[in-house]
């Protein structure tokens, strides 16, 4: 018997990667990850257009620490990823945008499985 339990969001065109995960730490860390309210809310905001870390923390209402601690675990985990905003100061940023659209969680006979969607890897 298979039990799943399934949360999305909407599929960004032409996103259609998935990435199952099967390590128990590995699963772990990501619903962790998804269980912290301050992951979640720079997920959103970065779901739309990449943002600079400055633009996460103005719309997140999060301290600059705690937004530059949840982006580093986002990007290790790969659920954020991040590119570079190209300046004509020359004064380059990094930007992040949300490269998961959705995740699905699976729990049967042969253990325990995470699919993340939508990341392009």
């Amino acid at each position: 018997m298979s039990y799943a339990v399934s949360a999305s969001q909407n599929q960004r065109p032409g996103s259609d990667a998935e990435e199952v995960v099967r390590s128990e730490s590995e699963i772990t860390d990501l619903l962790a990850a998804l269980d912290d309210p301050d992951c979640r809310s720079v997920l959103e905001v970065t779901g739309d257009e990449p943002l600079s870390a400055k633009d996460i923390v103005d719309r997140c209402d999060i301290p600059s620490s705690t937004a530059y601690r949840k982006i580093e675990r986002l990007v290790d985990l790969g659920l954020l990823e991040e590119g570079i905003r190209i300046r004509s100061s020359g004064k380059h940023a990094s930007e992040y945008r949300r490269c998961i659209d959705g995740v699905e969680l699976s729990i049967g006979d042969d253990g325990t499985e995470l699919r993340v969607v939508g990341c392009d890897q």
